[in-house]
């Protein structure tokens, strides 16, 4: 079955099923232009193949997909051709898969970040074993929570979206589950088990039922109760005092030290994108996250981000403006502001 995606990604039909496998273990599965574009033409094929009763997403390797090709946009972006045209379709393929008309399953065992949440996470099942961790980095990197997470990161309970969003923190397939990110956790070793079954019944609800292993939450409840606290303020300059008040207790300390590493610029329009998403659908999130991207492949942090992580390893990056009291409202409005002519069409 060639939609091609070349050697990066594979589609095959196992029955009822239509799979599709990353196929970029060395690469970690980022997402592609040419993978994106291949999964968009499979599941408009397959939502109209009456053979086909669900999609199921998985990946080889150690890792389902850890994000965008973030090399290839900084060396396009640095070259003075940021690849918009890579966003346009990325974006409109999450929210292409959040109104598919079938079961979507995605079976995430290792890493899923940023890219890899776009094309997993919009689906209606989000299947986690032991091995997933999930994160939303992208404030460390002086980039944006992108790919719906604007959708996504609002409808978790007691603020814990807007507090994986400022912070970018890992966690695993407990709190996805128990925050409402998974919607069922199973053990790794019966991944192939679980297709097989798909294939055969085409009903990925009942096979789940009989394959859920439960998975305790990895965040203590203290901790729990203070992000509830803490990230539900009514601003980010109200979400940093209340943890800069909490003297003495060493996870609001830790998560203190984590947010100043942050780009300011990135946690200000994240805070404000998470916000906004509450109340949007996620055709809205993704138009509004489109905005956002334009600006920031235009900007200063992005570039300095993946310097200081890839480019130059382990070096501290410069933000600019460097502190959180020297953004300016005016300066976050900016990246909200209309596009004309250059809107994302869905």
């Amino acid at each position: 079955m060639d939609f091609d995606g070349g050697d990066e990604i594979r589609f095959e039909r196992l029955g009822k099923a239509g799979v599709v496998t990353l196929t970029r273990p060395r690469a970690l599965n980022a997402v592609t232009h040419r993978m994106i574009k291949a999964l968009g033409k499979a599941l408009d094929a397959w939502e109209g193949d009456a053979g086909v009763s669900a999609v199921v997403v998985k990946a080889e390797g150690r890792a389902f997909s850890a994000g965008g090709d973030i090399l290839h946009i900084y060396e396009s972006g640095r070259a003075g051709k940021p690849p918009v045209d890579f966003f346009a379709d990325e974006y409109r393929l999450n929210a292409r898969i959040a109104r598919f008309r079938k079961p979507y399953v995605a079976l995430i065992d290792g890493i899923v970040m940023g890219g890899g949440v776009g094309i997993s996470f919009h689906g209606s099942h989000r299947v986690l074993t032991e091995n997933a961790q999930f994160a939303m980095p992208e404030v460390g990197i002086g980039f944006f929570p992108d790919v719906g997470a604007s959708h996504l990161l609002p409808d978790l309970g007691g603020s814990f979206g807007m507090y994986l969003g400022l912070t970018g923190n890992r966690i695993r397939y407990g709190d996805a589950l128990w925050s409402g990110l998974a919607t069922h956790t199973i053990k790794a070793e019966d991944q192939a088990g679980l297709l097989d079954e798909i294939a055969v019944s085409g009903d990925p609800e009942s096979e789940l039922r009989a394959f859920f292993t439960p998975a305790k939450r990895e965040t203590e409840r203290q901790d729990l109760e203070a992000i509830a606290r803490h990230f539900s303020q009514a601003s980010l300059a109200d979400i940093v005092a209340s943890l800069e008040q909490a003297q003495g207790d060493a996870f609001a300390a830790n998560t203190l030290a984590t947010i100043r590493m942050r780009s300011p610029t990135s946690l200000n329009v994240a805070w404000r994108e998470i916000s906004a998403g509450l109340t949007l659908s996620m055709d809205e999130c993704m138009k509004m996250e489109f905005r956002i991207l334009n600006r920031m492949l235009a900007g200063h942090d992005f570039y300095e981000g993946i310097r200081a992580a890839i480019i130059d390893k382990g070096s501290k990056p410069e933000w600019r403006p460097a502190s959180l009291e020297a953004v300016s409202a005016a300066d976050i409005d900016a990246y909200f502001a209309p596009l004309g002519a250059r809107e994302l069409e869905l």
